[in-house]
């Protein structure tokens, strides 16, 4: 049952039709919440039991994933940032902490650069900056497994990256629904924001982030290693780096005491 003011329901924003869930005290500050690819905004539920009873907290579904609309075609970092934009507007949002878990910290990235306005805060968690030009062709064939085999190839593969092997093998209660969100993402959608994340390319303009940011990264990410959280520490003027032992890329369910400890202590630090 949730809570008097709490809601899950869909609008329509930038041409399509998205999921959200807002829960928490209505006046509190807003955290938005931006998970990564071949999920949904169920990989936050840990992150948001946590928060929720002192922030107004906003969960929804990427373009691409979930109960979110699938369009067809390539989507790019511009186009999920203006969805997210369009949904605050929709929702009277003004202004919100943003923690975005890898392809939403990208999200997160884009947004304060183009519209700092938004943001009391930001948390950047086991994303990047850039894609290395080697790594691009990986994006290509995840784009193409994707396109003619479906999602099922891409499970396993991904779950490894994921989760460091002894979580995989001792804690299945957190990694088989893991498994069905990867197995449920529409082909579409997880094609469209691949091609989306490709070019990433935004290390040298992070210079330009004011806003008070929170860095957090699994010490054992493959996918967007310590050094890329680095090179973003490095750029972002008094950012605080967190580096969370015994965690991979979905720190967040991996470790999610340690995260949630540092994302509270960051967002009750500010003013």
């Amino acid at each position: 049952m949730m809570a008097n003011g709490d809601r899950r329901m869909k609008t329509t924003v930038n041409g399509i039709s998205v999921h959200y869930e807002l829960a928490g005290p209505p006046q509190a500050p807003v955290v938005t919440m931006s998970h990564s690819l071949a999920t949904n905004l169920a990989m936050f539920d840990p992150t948001a039991a946590a928060l929720r009873t002192r922030f107004r907290v906003l969960r929804y579904d990427t373009r691409g994933h979930g109960q979110t609309d699938a369009p067809q075609g390539a989507y790019s970092l511009g186009q999920l940032a203006a969805d997210a934009r369009a949904l605050l507007a929709t929702l009277g949002i003004a202004r919100t902490h943003w923690v975005g878990v890898s392809m939403g910290g990208m999200i997160g990235q884009t947004l304060a650069l183009e519209s700092p306005g938004l943001f009391a805060s930001l948390a950047l968690c086991d994303t990047a900056s850039r894609i290395p030009d080697e790594a691009r062709a990986t994006w290509d064939d995840r784009v193409r497994i994707a396109e003619t085999r479906g999602m099922e190839p891409l499970v396993e593969p991904t779950i490894a990256r994921w989760f460091t092997e002894p979580f995989r093998a001792t804690r299945p209660d957190v990694v088989e629904p893991v498994r069905a969100m990867i197995r449920a993402t529409p082909t579409a959608g997880y094609a469209g924001c691949c091609h989306a994340i490709k070019p990433l390319d935004l290390t040298e303009r992070l210079r330009a982030i004011a806003i008070p940011t929170l860095i957090l990264v699994g010490e054992d990410d493959p996918g967007t290693p310590v050094a890329a959280s680095r090179a973003m520490h490095e750029r972002i003027g008094g950012s605080t780096l967190v580096i969370l032992k015994s965690a991979a890329h979905l720190a967040n369910l991996e470790q999610p005491d340690a995260f949630n400890r540092a994302l509270l202590d960051f967002l009750e630090s500010l003013p």
